[in-house]
């Protein structure tokens, strides 16, 4: 059986290049969402970063409090040769399900995806352990099913089971601005603590 919840797995992916869900550049949706953002002083923790484009664009953007987490070193090594300034302590290698810390913002865009689906409810759990009271979980989800996996797909009414039972506030709408690829594929997430 494959652990996908081992560093080995993932670095063996980026080695290997098989990286399917790094698009080379921000998601569109999360671009979209963070360019609403105002408050530059925000805690932002995003989980599974991969190559990390999401953080970039942020901390480019000028938000300094910008964390960085993956199972995998390699994509880390790339993104501070990538952008030498970002603060080293900011990026961290490690597992989300044991991660500390205390966020205003979780931005997710590809985690939820790679674990076993038999893990989404701790994912959720732990996401709003995360989260400071008002806190959002942002980001995008598959909304169609895969073969085999990762990645692993669902659907919204899948979805809305897990995260009524933790945030306030739940928001689940089809992206409107996916790449050309996902279109009608991808959902946009917004969950407030």
């Amino acid at each position: 059986m494959v652990d996908f919840l081992s560093s080995d797995y993932w670095n063996k992916r980026y080695k290997e290049k098989q990286t399917g869900w790094d698009l080379g550049f921000v998601s569109p949706p999360i671009q979209h969402y963070a360019d609403q953002l105002t408050n530059k002083e925000l805690q932002i923790l995003i989980p599974g970063c991969g190559s990390g484009y999401e953080g970039e664009y942020l901390f480019l953007k000028g938000f300094r409090n910008v964390y960085l987490l993956d199972f995998s070193a390699n994509p880390l090594v790339e993104f501070k040769n990538r952008v030498p300034q970002f603060p080293g302590k900011q990026l961290n290698k490690g597992d989300f399900f044991e991660h500390q810390g205390n966020y205003d913002l979780i931005i997710e865009q590809t985690l939820f995806c790679a674990i076993d689906p038999q893990l989404r409810r701790k994912y959720v759990e732990k996401a709003a352990s995360l989260l400071r009271t008002g806190g959002k979980l942002t980001g995008v989800l598959f909304n169609r099913d895969f073969e085999g996996g990762p990645p692993f797909g669902g659907s919204i009414e899948e979805y809305m089971t897990y995260f009524r039972d933790y945030f306030s506030s739940v928001y689940i709408e089809p992206c409107y601005n996916s790449i050309g690829p996902r279109k009608g594929t991808e959902v946009f997430i917004k969950m407030i603590k």
